[in-house]
Order: structure tokens, then C-alpha cells, then sequence
């Protein structure tokens, strides 16, 4: 069986990573910082840097344990 892996899952569960660690880590972080609105959240300053520093290391520590939550899901692992 080939190990190739189709370039869409790679690409969408790119795409599912980034947006949920957008989306849960900017909540919590929100949360905490108080920076919650009636439609969900708004950071800047501080708050935004440190929910940038949190998505690519997200994307670092998932390399190092073999993948990230969607590349697991979708079997999108190379």
C-alpha cells in the first residue's frame, strides 16, 4: 500500500488546525484577559501576540509528536 497521502487532506487539515486553535485558543485567552464580546471576542495588544506565539507553537509541538489533532483525524500525517 502506498504511503502517499492526497494533497486536500494535508491542506484542509491544515486549515481545521488553524482555525481551531484560532478559535479556542483566542476564547480562553479572552477569558482570561476579559476581552470577550457578545459575539465572541476581540484581543489586541498583548492578548493577540500571545495567541500568535500559542498557534505556531501549536504547529511546533504537534510536529515533534507525530501530527496535529486534524492530521490525526484525517490521517493527513506525512
Amino acid at each position: 500500500m502506498s504511503d502517499h497521502v492526497p494533497t486536500w487532506r494535508i491542506v484542509l487539515a491544515a486549515i481545521l488546525d488553524f482555525l481551531t486553535v484560532f478559535v479556542v485558543g483566542g476564547y480562553l485567552i479572552a477569558l482570561v484577559t476579559g476581552d470577550t464580546t457578545e459575539g465572541g471576542f476581540s484581543l489586541n495588544g498583548l492578548p493577540a501576540v500571545v495567541l500568535f506565539a500559542m498557534i505556531i507553537l501549536y504547529f511546533v509541538l504537534a510536529k515533534r509528536v507525530g501530527g496535529t489533532l486534524w492530521q490525526r483525524i484525517l490521517r493527513a500525517r506525512r
